[in-house]
């Protein structure tokens, strides 16, 4: 993977994290009510299912776009409108806080990362957002298995870093995530980063 390519991913990667979602909520949850040390087991469950997502996409559209410029031409730019898409709809998002009540029952780091693992296999936004996504970055005269390992390392790292923040953001300063206007603001960043992602998108080529 050449390194402009990586850096495009990385950019992508970074702003899709810290686009509040599912994974975000079950570390703030966890954070609030555990504190960040028992927040990792839920983080890395998270992983884990993001992983498993990843190996069917990769493996999957990896043989597609292999067999035709085509089609991963067509998947390019679905990929980039749909990063536009959710760009500006995370600027346009109404702000929904969180209810108190929604919180994790008794502490289990089993049941806390096996539960994280389903919450994101069994994700469909994910999946589909993974199937415009990934594509981007595949180069069909490259290593499939390489490219899925450097895919894979990087979203995995800075999810686990984003989460983390999340979740120590939850337990030491838990009226930031209460605050309409912090999260408004949070979102139109996102949403910016989005936007530039798939600017960058739209430029990557494939020999």
């Amino acid at each position: 993977m050449e390194l402009n390519v990586w850096l495009t991913l990385l950019l992508a990667t970074i702003a899709i994290s810290i686009s509040p979602g599912a994974g975000a909520v079950v570390s703030m949850n966890y954070g609030i009510k555990y504190g960040l040390k028992r927040s990792y087991a839920a983080i890395f469950g998270l992983q884990a299912g993001l992983l498993i997502q990843t190996f069917i996409v990769v493996i999957g559209l990896g043989a597609i776009i292999a067999k035709s410029v085509l089609v991963f031409t067509i998947i390019k730019w679905i990929g980039v409108l749909y990063l536009v898409y959710m760009g500006l709809s995370k600027i346009f998002e109404k702000v929904e806080l969180a209810k108190d009540g929604e919180q994790i029952k008794d502490y289990s780091a089993k049941k806390a990362f096996v539960s994280a693992t389903l919450i994101n296999v069994t994700n469909p936004k994910a999946t589909v957002f993974l199937v415009a996504f990934i594509p981007q970055f595949l180069n069909p005269n490259e290593s499939l298995w390489l490219q899925f390992g450097i895919i894979c390392l990087t979203l995995c790292v800075i999810d686990i870093i984003v989460m983390t923040g999340y979740s120590s953001m939850a337990s030491r300063l838990k009226f930031l995530i209460k605050d309409v206007k912090a999260m408004k603001i949070q979102n139109r960043i996102t949403g910016a980063f989005l936007i530039i992602a798939a600017i960058f998108m739209s430029m990557t080529k494939r020999a």
